[in-house]
């Protein structure tokens, strides 16, 4: 059978950034700690003025197809995934088309466009329509160029102003890939829910608390619709679990939650149960409130154990050690999660071909997703070719003045004359207005 997965990715981080504990921990009155050990966050990467979501995406589709000798007819469709997207009608990946065009001979006229939106699994159900788009034939040897792109801000003083990050990745879907193939089994976890939403307005909607419990609700749904397909997971069949990371902290309460999930009634439960005894089962209580006690205790107990503590230094830290340093990036947030263990992988020295990853996408309103991908024998000439680390030490530190008038230069409603902090060069921006108020875009060599 064909295997269809990633051949290629890339990224490209907003080109300014926050110091969570050292900039805006004290200009907000807060403890640093609030930031780095509460929600897991460093710093978070912004856009400068001449940024947006189409020249992010389009930088880092160029890096791609550069890196990978593409031509426009090598790419048979075009998907953009975002919650950034700034016109109702046409779709972000025509403007990304176009900067494309600008740089290369051909064009795109023969290639399918479209915009995904369900919050932040959009990017993950690109990736389902591209690969059901080569399973089924359809793309005429072509690959498909599926790219998640955001721009992810808060209003000032909001609780997830905190989170906030901006940048995009782009990843090429072939038939045979290089780097990541999809197994085909998915499960869905998918509720009418209202955690977070952007009513034709720019700054989300959000309620916090109950978004944390949407979110792993969602997850656990979706894992356990994943398990009445292929049968029940068992922790030691994943070398890797990325998960959406809105923050890293919301990472740690979902990857405990999973664990505790997967060694119910196996050897792992039994060998801990002298430890700290066996799961509550709900049947034991008289009382839901009861058993849910039984339950947080249990929790606080499973993950201070040595056992789980290595499980999750090995499994699930390695997939938010970029997070950490970007912030939010909404779509493009669990692909983030996937760079990030290849990457912790291959400057470790560990290969991972042949290994299994179990990922969990997630989208507020609410939907989740869990599938399962095997990690490819091209995958370390893929990530070395990245420069992650390169581009997040070039990014311009803010002053928290600096970054007050950065947050109001993207902000719709607030006209100012705030300058760039960063020279663009070899890369695309947003340089004014057509006469449609449209966007206009140029390269800058």
């Amino acid at each position: 059978m064909t295997q269809v997965g990633i051949d290629a990715v890339e990224f490209w981080s907003g080109n300014l950034k926050l110091d969570l504990p050292g900039t805006f921990a004290p200009a907000q009155g807060d403890d640093p700690e609030k930031y780095t050990k509460g929600l897991g966050m460093h710093d978070s990467s912004l856009p400068d003025v001449y940024e947006d979501i189409v020249t992010m995406a389009a930088n880092a589709s160029k890096r791609l197809m550069d890196r990978k000798g593409l031509t426009p007819d090598d790419i048979g469709r075009i998907d953009v995934a975002t919650e950034s997207s700034f016109d109702r009608s046409k779709p972000v990946s025509t403007y990304v088309a176009g900067c494309l065009e600008d740089v290369y001979d051909g064009d795109f006229h023969h290639a399918d466009k479209g915009e995904r939106k369900f919050a932040c699994i959009a990017g993950t159900q690109s990736l389902n329509d591209a690969y059901n788009w080569i399973k089924a034939g359809r793309n005429r040897g072509r690959g498909a160029l599926v790219i998640a792109t955001d721009t992810a801000l808060y209003e000032r003083d909001d609780p997830g102003e905190s989170t906030q990050g901006a940048g995009a990745i782009a990843m090429y879907i072939t038939e045979d890939p290089s780097m990541i193939a999809f197994e085909p089994e998915q499960g869905f976890g998918s509720a009418d829910e209202t955690d977070f939403l952007k009513p034709n307005q720019q700054f989300p909607s959000v309620e916090g608390k109950r978004s944390v419990y949407v979110y792993l609700d969602r997850m656990r749904e979706a894992l356990e619709d994943y398990e009445s397909w292929v049968g029940d997971t068992h922790p030691d069949d994943f070398a890797r679990i990325p998960f959406h990371t809105p923050f890293p902290g919301m990472v740690r309460k979902a990857a405990g939650l999973g664990y505790r999930h997967m060694i119910r009634d196996t050897e792992i439960e039994e060998e801990l149960a002298d430890e700290i005894g066996r799961q509550p089962r709900i049947e034991a209580f008289d009382e839901r409130e009861e058993y849910e006690d039984a339950l947080s205790e249990y929790m606080d107990k499973l993950t201070a154990t040595e056992r789980y503590q290595e499980w999750y230094d090995e499994v699930i830290d390695p997939t938010i050690a970029i997070s950490a340093e970007v912030g939010n990036w909404y779509t493009g947030s669990v692909h983030l999660a996937r760079i990030s263990s290849l990457k912790e992988a291959l400057e470790n020295g560990e290969d991972l071909t042949g290994e299994r990853f179990l990922v969990g996408s997630y989208g507020s309103g609410a939907q989740a997703e869990i599938h399962v991908e095997e990690v490819q024998d091209g995958w370390q000439e893929e990530i070395e070719a990245l420069n992650v680390d390169e581009q997040l030490e070039a990014r311009y530190d803010l002053t928290f003045e600096e970054y007050e008038e950065i947050h109001k230069a993207h902000n719709h409603d607030v006209e100012t004359d705030f300058e760039e902090r960063t020279a663009p060069q070899g890369e695309f921006v947003h340089d004014g207005w057509g006469r449609m108020g449209e966007r206009t875009y140029r390269y800058v060599e």
